[in-house]
């Protein structure tokens, strides 16, 4: 093992831990509408969208009707945004069925419920953080503790309220796929990551040259930067 290598094993764990603190830290600050009805934020929309997810029939998911009112808060992410909803509001019903209970659980703020809800979205960097510290060059320990501590993703994710994680680890998991040769997890990766958020669509020319050179050349990451 060269040098390097082994003070990227010595300082990963550290800084892993050190970027869940930071996040840790944030979401202990007041979300975005914290206390401000009718609409109160996006917490209450990542909310409201567990709730629509767990009560409504999925056919109506993105349909006006008398049990989801689009006006309030309606579903305009992509349809595994919609299932990733799902997924938590069950295991928030099963926790408190109030927190996803239909019309009445609009504007849950309660302690347990943030927590809850916190909580979720350090759950889910653990689709995100491994995978961005794996693309990450073991010889490059500086751009690691910047990964660690960059404010842009937590704000977003840990205060103002979103999980914007997800979509951000499915991709670089799919760089991570392409890199090792790996042609259709890469895409079947990369459309997760389009079908969770469309923010995704920012990255989709570097990775429709990069697997149309794949088809033509068998190019590498590798190959491309040395």
């Amino acid at each position: 093992m060269t040098a390097p290598d082994s003070h990227y094993h010595e300082y990963t764990i550290p800084l892993l831990l050190l970027a869940l603190y930071i996040r840790i830290c944030i979401s202990f600050a007041p979300h975005s509408g914290y206390q401000d009805p009718p609409t109160f934020g996006d917490y209450e929309a990542q909310r409201h969208w567990q709730e629509v997810t767990v009560n409504v029939p999925l056919v109506d998911w993105y349909r006006n009707t008398s049990s989801n009112n689009l006006s309030y808060w309606g579903l305009d992410y992509p349809p595994l945004t919609a299932f990733h909803s799902q997924a938590v509001g069950w295991v928030g019903h099963s926790i408190n069925s109030s927190w996803v209970e239909l019309y009445s659980s609009r504007g849950e703020e309660s302690y347990p419920h943030k927590v809850f809800m916190r909580a979720s979205v350090l759950v889910a960097e653990l689709l995100h953080l491994p995978p961005l510290f794996l693309l990450t060059p073991s010889s490059n320990l500086p751009a690691l503790a910047l990964l660690a501590v960059t404010p842009a993703q937590p704000l977003i994710d840990h205060g103002h309220f979103q999980y914007n994680c997800i979509s951000l680890g499915l991709t670089v998991l799919a760089v991570l796929a392409l890199r090792g040769g790996r042609l259709y997890s890469g895409s079947c990766l990369f459309s997760l990551a389009l079908n969770y958020k469309q923010m995704s669509l920012y990255h989709a020319l570097p990775f429709f040259f990069y697997i149309l050179g794949m088809c033509f050349g068998r190019v590498t990451i590798e190959s491309r930067f040395p």
